[in-house]
């Protein structure tokens, strides 16, 4: 077999790329994980539902920071929000965001551990 029996042609390559709308919004959702106090939120929202005082309590920051990130993430489409009376209780939206979040911190503490990778 010779390596050019395995070439795709460039046109096969771009018909398996993702929709630029798809890019646009994964792009976004990523740009949302990258700062350190909002990623420390959605790994406590990815275990369930918790009102924004257990969460400044956790995180260590101040309230209107944590009820900023908070909309942010839902604007972003990463967090949902439900009513209980008075109290406002967020989680991470779906099985996939909470997939993302657990895979890279998974990703982070082999990274900084050097534990080998695995599949």
């Amino acid at each position: 077999m010779y390596a050019r029996d395995n070439v795709v042609g460039a046109g096969e390559l771009q018909q398996r790329l993702p929709a630029d709308n798809e890019v646009v919004a994964a792009t976004d959702m990523l740009r949302m994980l990258a700062d350190g106090t909002r990623l420390r939120l959605m790994w406590l929202l990815s275990d369930g539902e918790h009102d924004v005082t257990s969460l400044v309590a956790a995180v260590g920051a101040a309230r209107p920071a944590v009820s900023q990130h908070l909309a942010k993430l839902r604007l972003a489409g990463l967090v949902t929000i439900r009513r209980d009376g008075r109290r406002a209780l967020y989680a991470a939206r779906g099985g996939h965001v909470r997939r993302l979040v657990t895979e890279v911190m998974h990703a982070a503490a082999h990274s900084v551990t050097g534990e080998p990778e695995h599949d």
